[in-house]
Parts: structure tokens; C-alpha cells; sequence
């Protein structure tokens, strides 16, 4: 937006109202608190599995979809999603244990990649759609892109609930899991799929580039304060929700994007958290050591 349209006052209330009478203004919350609390959900499991990397991935190999698509002239949401899903199929399929994860998430990202600039190269027109999605466009979401965010964002969380019992147990140790009879393979493949999903949807908001905001920061953020599952959930979702809000408002009065506002939020918050966290630590070592000790046991003890 722009500070010569409005500017905030001592009324949020009023500041928020104004924010909303605008229709696009209330699609980018719409489609921003379901992107929000996907991203919440979905990224503790991915910071459990250890998959940052592969979050960061799909979002690119999703852009190569996006430039496929433009280039035979569909919507780019439907590229990405389909090289999203196949490609999580493949990593999910190829890549069940975290030693060969990695490996193979390198090789289909860059032979992705190598579509997406042979995509880009055969088309040779105008490839704004294509690479808006680098860094989000959610203030020109409309309304069918709302509903079809909406329905994906169902999707991805009735899948990550059927799923949660198993792959939680699977995540925490899939050795014992594999010993129980969980289905350790299948829901690798039906987890990466989902990740998939919500990395589609993530990138209205906060673009390929920047996947991380949504997807992974505010999920470690909960990671250091909760003490479970549950916890850690319903704080990387809270997380999620006001980078999102927050952003969304401020860059209704700034004329800066509105990704960069929701990325330093969360950014900063997750900051704080660590530093709050280091002096906690280090208070509780101090507090803790014997008067006798040397001071090198209490660094050893941090």
C-alpha cells in the first residue's frame, strides 16, 4: 500500500476498520491467516524432521511450475502445485532417512531449476505472474484465489491430523516406529506431499524466497519456549498469525512489501526468544553452580 493513502492514528481500532473496508485488503487476511496456520502446523513437523531444507526446495522447484505454466498459458498456481506434489512424491519416496534426504533433494532441485529457465527461455514474453511468486503477491490475491487457498489449506491440515499420531512417533524415532509397524515409508512420501501443499500456498504470501518466514521461523521459535507437541503447535501457529497480521496491517500504510514486514517480524521474534533463552541459561547455570567450582564448569555446564 501507500502512506499517502492513510496514515495510523491513536485509534487501532479505527486504523484496523479502515485496513479492512478495502476488499483486497480483506482477501490478504483471509488468505493469510489460513497460509498462517497451515505454515504452523505443517513447520513443526518439518523442524521435528529436521526438512527446512526440503521446505526451502519445493518452494523452488515450485517456481519452475509456475514458469511452466505461464508458459502454456495456465495459471501459475496450478504449475506449482503439480511440481510441488510430484516432487515431494520423489524426495518423500527417495529420501526416507535423513542421510539420503539431502542428496536427493539437491538433484531434483536443480534439474527443476534447469526446467524453470528452459520454461522462462521458450516462453520469451512477459513473465511478471511467474516471477512475482518469488516474493509473494498477496495484496493482489482475489477472491477464487481465497477460496482455492481455503481449500487447500483443509486439505494439507485434515491430512496432517490423520496423519499426526504415526508421524509424530515416526519423527521422534523412526527406527522403534518402523519396529511397531508404523508405515515409516508411506508416510514419508504422504508427509512430503503435504509439505508440498503448504509450501504452494505459502508462496502468495511471502513468495519462494522467503518461504522460511511462514514455513520454519515461527515453528523453531516455538520449539525453544514450548514443552510439547501441542505446546509447540498452538505457539508457531500464534507466531504465524501475527507476523502475518502485523505485516499485512503496517504495509497497509507503508509503501514497502508487505513480505519484507511479515519475514522481520517473525525474524525478530525468534531472536528474541533465542537471547531471552541464552540469558535464561545462563542465569540458571550461575545459580546453580557450587561456590567451589571452577569457571570453566559452568561453560562446560552451558
Amino acid at each position: 500500500m501507500s502512506s499517502a493513502l492513510a496514515a495510523f492514528s491513536a485509534n487501532p481500532i479505527s486504523d484496523l476498520s479502515d485496513v479492512l473496508s478495502y476488499q483486497f485488503m480483506r482477501n490478504a487476511f483471509a488468505a493469510g491467516t489460513v497460509v498462517a496456520i497451515v505454515g504452523g502446523v505443517v513447520g513443526y513437523f518439518v523442524i521435528l524432521r529436521r526438512s527446512a531444507f526440503a521446505a526451502h526446495a519445493l518452494s523452488h522447484i515450485g517456481f519452475a511450475g509456475a514458469a511452466g505454466a505461464v508458459a502454456i498459458g495456465v495459471n501459475p498456481i496450478f504449475g506449482l502445485l503439480a511440481f510441488c506434489l510430484t516432487s515431494g512424491a520423489v524426495i518423500g519416496g527417495l529420501g526416507r532417512r535423513l542421510r539420503d534426504r539431502d542428496t536427493v533433494i539437491g538433484i531434483v532441485l536443480a534439474f527443476a531449476l534447469g526446467l524453470g529457465a528452459l520454461f522462462i527461455a521458450l516462453y520469451g514474453g512477459d513473465a511478471n505472474e511467474a516471477v512475482s511468486i518469488l516474493f509473494g503477491q498477496i495484496l493482489g490475491v482475489s477472491t477464487a484465489d481465497v477460496l482455492l487457498t481455503l481449500g487447500i489449506g483443509a486439505v494439507t491440515l485434515v491430512l496432517t491430523a490423520v496423519m499426526y499420531r504415526p508421524l509424530l512417533f515416526a519423527s521422534i524415532d523412526e527406527d522403534v516406529a518402523r519396529a511397531r509397524g508404523v508405515p515409516v515409508a508411506l508416510l514419508s512420501v504422504a508427509f512430503m506431499m503435504t509439505v508440498a501443499l503448504a509450501v504452494a500456498i505459502s508462496v502468495q504470501v511471502v513468495g519462494v524466497l522467503l518461504i522460511f518466514a511462514l514455513m520454519v521461523t515461527p515453528a523453531a521459535t516455538a520449539e525453544r519456549v514450548s514443552r510439547s507437541p501441542a505446546q509447540s503447535l498452538v505457539i508457531g501457529v500464534a507466531v504465524a498469525l501475527f507476523a502475518t497480521w502485523a505485516g499485512l496491517l503496517i504495509a497497509f500504510y507503508q509503501p514497502y512489501p508487505v513480505s519484507f514486514f511479515i519475514t522481520s517480524i517473525s525474524f525478530t521474534i525468534y531472536v528474541v526468544v533465542r537471547v531471552l533463552g541464552w540469558v535464561h541459561d545462563r542465569l540458571g547455570t550461575r545459580r546453580v553452580a557450587p561456590p567451589e567450582s571452577r569457571p570453566g564448569d559452568a561453560v562446560l555446564a552451558a
